[in-house]
């Protein structure tokens, strides 16, 4: 059997911009991306602390270093500058090595700047 866990988590990040012009997605920092094991175009689930938005969309890289999290196409209309957003993606892991798994969570600061990192 197979079971769907927690593979990777940015809490706390928070949105720099917002696009609702562009095709869609959310820009993450390519450094955050790499720290939390996110790669280019994954599918990742959001929630929104300030208003309760969940939404599903795909990570594409940013400028490193930029601590850019920028809601890009519709999903720019659930949320805005300022707000505080959770950021998981998720992996299919045999049952059997559950007990072992660890994603890889990354806690972020008002600047997204990390804070603390377990997992990794």
């Amino acid at each position: 059997m197979q079971i769907h866990l927690l593979k990777s988590k940015l809490h706390r990040a928070r949105v720099t911009g917002a696009n609702v012009n562009y095709e869609g997605s959310l820009t993450i920092a390519r450094d955050l991306m790499d720290k939390a094991g996110l790669v280019a175009y994954e599918r990742i689930l959001c929630g929104n602390t300030a208003n309760g938005a969940r939404f599903e969309t795909y990570a594409i890289p940013g400028e490193p270093g930029s601590g850019a999290i920028i809601l890009n196409g519709a999903v720019a209309h659930l949320g805005k500058v300022g707000d505080s957003i959770t950021i998981m993606s998720y992996a299919i892991v045999e049952a059997a090595d559950a007990a072992r798994w660890q994603p890889r969570v990354i806690v972020l600061d008002a600047h997204n700047r990390i804070v603390t990192e377990r997992g990794i």
